[in-house]
């Protein structure tokens, strides 16, 4: 095999497999991107066996062929070349990269040691609004856990209605659901799939440049997304979702709105002297302002108070910061409302005024 492709082409192609790839992988090969030069373009490929991501790469290609090389010293090779042409071939002794004065040489594995990655069935494909899918994946990946030994908490389940389109995360302590409309073709039954947490990271990356919509595939065990000319390949998580419906709270009947900015600021501050393991804070409600507190016997205590429109009852319940921190990080409107029964209830967190989904966060409380 031997080509010439423009730096910044390629490394723009190569950034995106660098999650996809582990370093520290005990199998040699999934740490390799796997090129495929023929016509005018060079395919690259990379897998862990649990997520694939297929790309490509406009090139001059003297000789087709395929090689392999590592992809994070290809990546920090290339990323360290100047602005100018690169020119790939492979010989014997490995892979040979050379631009303007420079040449190195890597080694390679047989191409023939490369994972088969899953292909396409032709299965009913749809259509995904990109701008609402990245809201979807944003506003939930945070609240999927990662070391659950219940795996199908692993990952978010995305639900697909023909008229619209959801994503839901949850840990056990905290619940993510948002929701887009889509236009989808009459008829449409839905479609449940569970995604790895690793996937939503990579599709979040694949999501955050260029337009259009986004082709959705499902096939028997694997979820395929075609996004901007790249396809990312994900295993499915066979499992059973929880009824996530039955956690969402409908009788909170005490409602707080918040400058998002301002509560964000407090909560940061007061949680400095939380308790490093629980980081609990305590919100105190009373007429007119609510108090934000933390404790620690061994850094000491804090706590802030914020005028608000309240005229109920006094009442005191215990949250984790961080769960807190992570929906206000998420939102970008200037208001945010909280919703409580009492005490011991999950708590309803939402943005006021958000454009193109809906958003819902469930806190379950801490004990005070």
């Amino acid at each position: 095999m031997e080509l010439v492709v423009r730096k910044n082409d390629l490394l723009r192609e190569l950034q995106f497999f660098q999650g996809i790839v582990e370093r520290k992988n005990t199998i040699p090969i999934l740490a390799i991107v796997l090129m495929e030069a023929q016509g005018e373009e060079v395919r690259l490929v990379a897998t862990d066996l649990e997520v694939a991501l297929q790309s490509r790469c406009a090139a001059s290609v003297t000789k087709p062929g395929a090689l392999t090389a590592p992809a994070k010293k290809l990546y920090e090779i290339i990323k360290a070349l100047p602005e100018t042409d690169v020119r790939i071939d492979e010989d014997k002794a490995g892979v040979k990269l050379a631009a303007d004065r420079f040449e190195s040489r890597m080694q390679t594995l047989p191409r023939e040691d490369f994972p088969t990655v899953p292909q396409s069935g032709g299965a009913p494909v749809a259509m995904l609004p990109r701008a609402g899918l990245r809201e979807m994946v944003a506003k939930t990946q945070f609240a999927i856990t990662g070391e659950d030994t219940r795996y199908f908490l692993n990952g978010a389940l995305l639900v697909l209605r023909p008229d619209s389109m959801a994503l839901v995360a949850t840990d056990g302590h905290r619940l993510a659901l948002v929701s887009v409309k889509r236009e989808g073709k009459a008829g449409e039954e839905d479609v449940k799939a569970i995604l790895p947490k690793k996937t939503l990271g990579e599709l979040g990356r694949l999501l955050a440049e260029g337009e259009g919509d986004v082709r959705y595939e499902r096939g028997e065990n694997h979820l395929f997304f075609d996004v901007g000319g790249r396809r990312l390949i994900s295993r499915m998580i066979d499992g059973q979702f929880p009824a996530y419906e039955r956690v969402i709270p409908k009788g909170n009947d005490k409602h707080i709105e918040f400058e998002r900015d301002r509560l964000t600021s407090a909560v940061r501050r007061v949680a400095l002297l939380s308790n490093e393991r629980s980081r609990a804070v305590r919100i105190k409600l009373d007429q007119g302002t609510v108090d934000v507190s933390s404790n620690s016997p061994e850094l000491g205590e804090a706590h802030e108070t914020i005028a608000v429109d309240y005229p109920g009852p006094a009442l005191e319940i215990c949250f984790n910061a961080q769960y807190i921190l992570d929906f206000l990080g998420a939102v970008s409107t200037d208001i945010v409302s909280l919703e409580l029964k009492d005490e011991v209830s999950q708590a309803l967190v939402k943005p006021i005024g958000a454009e193109g989904y809906d958003y819902t966060y469930v806190i379950m409380p801490m004990r005070l």
